[in-house]
């Protein structure tokens, strides 16, 4: 486990950087990691069908593979302690009978009610057009990310969103279907070795109307 769990909120979401250069000697091990993407995964999705699915690359192997592919981007991928590629699963709803049943099985849901969203969802589902169902699986992919991105930070890491990459030549690379997996971004996470640019954010009033 990370020595730098914090739960300072503002410095979490206001000191957050895009990193692009890590300490490479710093690796997070497969239960830090597992922890991050446990807490991650407690983000909203549309009807709780939680279509997010990650790939970890962190092998020198497979960074080696990837390194062509993401090729305005390789120094976060040399020096990340990851570079984590998160797809969407555009047939989530396969997993309904068990997420809407395990919340059964804990007391969540009651049975009835689990039976009556079933039944309305495999209609909705049977009849969703392709880009609604593309549209919402982007919208849940970039739920997951930026929770994904405080997480790590809360863990003392920083990570740089990356949306340049060769899409067809990940999923090839990653063996991920690509009629069912729709890549949404690479993600890098390890230890910041810079402090990274700060940036200008327009002002709240001149993005918001209120009514």
């Amino acid at each position: 486990m990370s020595k730098s769990l914090t739960n300072d909120f503002n410095d979490i979401v206001l000191q957050r950087r895009s990193i692009r250069e890590y300490d490479p000697n710093v690796k997070i091990s497969k239960d830090e990691m597992t922890d991050i993407l446990e807490k991650t995964v407690r983000a909203p999705s549309s009807v709780n069908m939680q279509p997010w699915r990650f790939v970890v690359v962190e092998t020198q192997e497979m960074k080696e593979k990837l390194k062509p592919l993401v090729q305005f981007n390789q120094k976060q991928l040399d020096t990340s302690s990851a570079m984590i590629a998160i797809f969407g699963d555009l047939n989530n709803f396969d997993y309904a009978e068990e997420i809407y049943g395990t919340a059964v099985e804990r007391g969540l849901m009651p049975a009835e009610v689990k039976e009556k969203q079933l039944s309305f969802l495999t209609e909705h589902f049977g009849h969703v057009e392709p880009e609604v169902n593309k549209r919402t699986v982007l919208i849940d992919g970039g739920l997951v990310s930026m929770q994904l991105m405080l997480i790590a930070r809360s863990h003392g890491y920083d990570t740089n969103p990356i949306g340049g990459f060769d899409r067809e030549a990940v999923s090839e690379l990653l063996n991920m279907d690509k009629a069912r997996y729709l890549p949404i971004m690479l993600l890098s996470i390890g230890k910041a070795a810079e402090e990274g640019y700060q940036s200008v954010r327009l002002p709240v009033e001149r993005i918001t109307e209120w009514v």
